[in-house]
């Protein structure tokens, strides 16, 4: 069911997917999925959802169940119900209390969103008093 207006789409509860899933702007799945799910969107796992398989998309919000990887451009966010079970690699990670996730994690942030100390300029140093 796709919103015209937002471009949002849903899978709900009672759908099963085996097969990959490629979408362009927004997608919730509330489902079961079998396979690989790519976009260069925001995908929300809801809290029915059980996803197995590689996740490859510009942000995810997880509530549900993931078996596998989730590689995202931009933010990943664990709410307090999901469990993750497989690597991680984002810019940003954020995990509720209460969300399990058993893999490893490897958050990358974007060049250019935290200036380095020593790219930032230094005060002068303080000069000795003139002597009388």
């Amino acid at each position: 069911m796709a919103d015209p207006i937002s471009g949002k789409n849903l899978l709900s509860a009672d759908v099963e997917i085996k097969g990959s899933i490629k979408f362009q702007n927004e997608l919730v799945i509330d489902g079961k999925v079998e396979g690989e799910i790519t976009s260069a969107g925001i995908l929300t796992v809801g809290e029915n959802a059980e996803i197995r398989g590689e996740i490859k998309t510009k942000s995810v919000t997880v509530l549900g169940k993931v078996h596998g990887n989730i590689t995202v451009e931009e933010r990943c966010e664990l709410k307090g119900r999901a469990v993750l079970q497989g690597d991680l690699k984002a810019a940003r990670l954020v995990i509720e209390d209460g969300a399990t996730f058993v893999g490893k994690s490897e958050v990358t942030p974007v060049k250019g969103a935290i200036k380095q100390q020593s790219e930032a300029p230094r005060p002068p140093a303080p000069q000795p008093a003139p002597a009388r």
